[in-house]
């Protein structure tokens, strides 16, 4: 992830909205959902700091458990090869779904240790019953800079009906476009399964406090 989505997500992590943590998701809104993911999980990591701070690791735990079942990672994987998709075997891209779903793991797992009191606005909800895919957009704040403008984008499942996050865009900025760019020219030269070792490689990675870079 780069230095610019970390930054974007950190603040995002660090947010502060009247809401009960303890409701249930809500998967069939994904303007609700968005907003109970986002706190559910920051009360998490807030809440368990001490066990965090002693082994950084747990951060991938709180990573898997509280934010991947509302992210659709395949999906997600899919656009990044893009054109190469079909040039591709189905196992080659089974292996590398699972890489991408660890190497985000891990990614936002290091930026979670980034996180301070900023706050997140989100857009009022919208009519989405005719809508596949759902831009959610928001606006980060922190004193002395300019608000950033971001947008959740989410797809509704054709089959369950529900709602799941595949990407994020700051400022224009898609992060999934940005994978792209990055991994074409790679899986072209030297082939999809290098690109799933290296992401393998960096999943691999361990949390630290130290380290303000995430993978």
């Amino acid at each position: 992830m780069s230095r610019f989505f970390s930054r974007i997500f950190a603040l995002l992590v660090s947010f502060s909205i009247a809401f009960n943590a303890s409701a249930e998701i809500d998967k069939t809104n994904p303007y609700k959902m968005i907003e109970q993911v986002a706190e559910q999980t920051f009360k998490r990591v807030a809440n368990q700091q001490e066990q965090i701070k002693q082994d950084p690791n747990l951060l991938k735990v709180v990573v898997r458990e509280e934010l991947l079942p509302y992210i659709n990672y395949r999906y997600a994987a899919a656009r990044v090869l893009g054109q190469q998709f079909k040039k591709t075997t189905k196992a080659e891209r089974d292996q590398f779904y699972i890489a991408f779903r660890d190497y985000l793991v891990t990614s936002y797992a290091q930026v979670f240790t980034l996180y301070n009191n900023q706050k997140v606005e989100f857009e009022r909800e919208k009519a989405f019953a005719d809508k596949k895919i759902v831009a959610i957009n928001t606006r980060v704040l922190e004193p002395g800079r300019e608000p950033i403008n971001l947008a959740f984008k989410v797809r509704k499942n054709k089959k369950t009906k529900q709602w799941q996050a595949y990407d994020m865009v700051a400022e224009g900025v898609s992060l999934l476009d940005s994978k792209k760019a990055e991994f074409a020219s790679v899986i072209r030269q030297k082939g999809i399964a290098h690109v799933t070792e290296t992401l393998i490689e960096k999943s691999k990675s361990n949390i630290s406090f130290k380290d303000s870079k995430a993978n």
